[in-house]
């Protein structure tokens, strides 16, 4: 997005930072305004936008704010005429509305989210099949290579604009690190319950099942800035990963090996920009696709009672999967390859349009987080001890089952009941500012 430049030769006024709602960390799709809505924008701003590029709406969001300091953000606008209008940012948050309504959500990156969290919601069912049935142990294999990958990737896609400013960094408190304390021991406690294991801990340094995430993206957020200034962020993030895959005592402290080892597919977010996107998306990468995905699934067929499908996990070092050090660096350069061609793959299968299931793309983090009570309580419960789940058919059933669970889980009436979780406002934990303060009462 170009920096807009008013009529009459007044100075280069910039325009206002995107709004990045909480949930957007596992659904970032940058604004807040609701999938297929039109934006609605003030005359101001709608003349400044159709000034810088000609439309007044935009699809995509871009980094515009990596340009703008922290200290100007927020406070003036273009007016109609391109006199500069000074614009308050009080405790009312009308000015952060007016950035929300700027931009509507983008739906090819809604659409992707929500497969993404689809077939995460089939891997795990497929998890406890995987002995049984080698075609489901090929398909968790396949899956397990591009799935998470994809999710880190748009975050850091979304992350470019990430600074140390004080609402983005309160953003970061509620929408990532208040879920991540509410959830590990939410399942802290499930576990002691439905496990029958009273004695089981409660521990924000070692995450439990699928709150590692959450830890993971609070750090990579925190570093941003960082990845902004270093002359080849990929190859070092790359590095950091492989010296990673060999240190076996890093422990499993907030599960840094994790941290560490998908730190690189964030940092490839961080460099994309919307062209990059498009180039996947044409008819060629989509044909071509087709054969890729084919023979990834043939290798992961031969590969599924030969390989350690732990080292999809990117938890452990070599050394903690019984295998001699030097191959954690070769199995890390080879599955992060693999792992990008599938996850272009998949963004060139992925629509554009808005369809019926784009709106579901907000709700992604309610459905990964959520989705987790059901698939540990399976095991604990003994479900797939049942002699129909072990099946063909059964196997069929349950994919289904498992897609249906997972798309009600993302659902609206979901958000809304679990909002105060996933999105807690917490305006009484955090100091006033007193410069918007002022303005507000301008």
């Amino acid at each position: 997005m170009k920096d807009n430049f008013p009529a009459y030769g007044e100075r280069r006024v910039p325009l206002p930072p995107p709004r990045q709602t909480p949930h957007d960390e596992l659904s970032p799709a940058g604004a807040a305004v609701p999938a297929g809505a039109t934006a609605t924008m003030a005359p101001a701003t709608a003349t400044a936008r159709a000034s810088a590029s000609g439309s007044a709406t935009a699809t995509v969001p871009a980094p515009a704010t990596d340009r703008q300091p922290a200290s100007t953000a927020g406070t003036s606008q273009a007016g109609p005429r391109g006199h500069a209008k000074r614009r308050g940012t009080g405790r009312d948050g009308k000015a952060e509305a007016a950035d929300a309504k700027a931009k509507p959500r983008d739906a090819f990156f809604d659409n992707a989210k929500y497969l993404a969290i689809v077939l995460v919601a089939m891997g795990h069912s497929w998890e406890p099949l995987r002995d049984g049935s080698r075609t489901a142990a090929a398909l968790y294999i396949t899956v397990y290579a591009f799935h998470m990958p994809a999710f880190i990737i748009i975050s850091g896609y979304f992350s470019r604009s990430f600074d140390m400013r004080k609402d983005r960094l309160q953003r970061l408190i509620t929408g990532v690190a208040v879920p991540y304390i509410l959830f590990e021991v939410a399942y802290t406690l499930f576990k002691r319950w439905a496990d029958d294991d009273p004695g089981y801990p409660i521990s924000l340094l070692d995450p439990w099942y699928l709150t590692w995430f959450l830890a993971a993206l609070f750090i990579w957020r925190l570093t941003t800035p960082l990845w902004k200034i270093v002359r080849w962020p990929v190859p070092l993030a790359l590095a950091i990963a492989v010296l990673a895959s060999v240190s076996p005592d890093i422990g499993d402290d907030l599960d840094l090996q994790r941290v560490l080892q998908f730190l690189p597919f964030f940092v490839i977010g961080l460099s994309l920009r919307p062209e990059h996107f498009k180039l996947v998306r044409r008819r060629k990468a989509r044909i071509l696709a087709v054969p890729v995905f084919a023979a990834a699934l043939v290798f992961a067929y031969w590969a599924a009672p030969r390989m350690n499908a732990a080292w999809f996990y990117h938890r452990d070092a070599a050394q903690e999967l019984a295998a001699p050090w030097w191959s954690g660096a070769v199995m890390t350069l080879a599955m992060f390859g693999c792992s990008l061609v599938l996850v272009a793959c998949f963004f060139a299968w992925i629509p554009g349009r808005t369809m019926w299931c784009t709106a579901l793309g907000a709700g992604t983090l309610y459905g990964y987080l959520l989705h987790g009570f059901l698939a540990k309580g399976s095991r604990f419960w003994n479900w797939y001890d049942a002699d129909w789940m072990q099946t063909p058919w059964g196997a069929v059933l349950l994919t289904l089952i498992a897609g249906t669970v997972i798309t009600l889980l993302c659902t609206p009436p979901v958000q809304r009941i679990f909002r105060f979780a996933m999105e807690p406002k917490m305006t009484w934990a955090f100091k006033k500012d007193p410069v918007g303060m002022a303005r507000g009462r301008n």
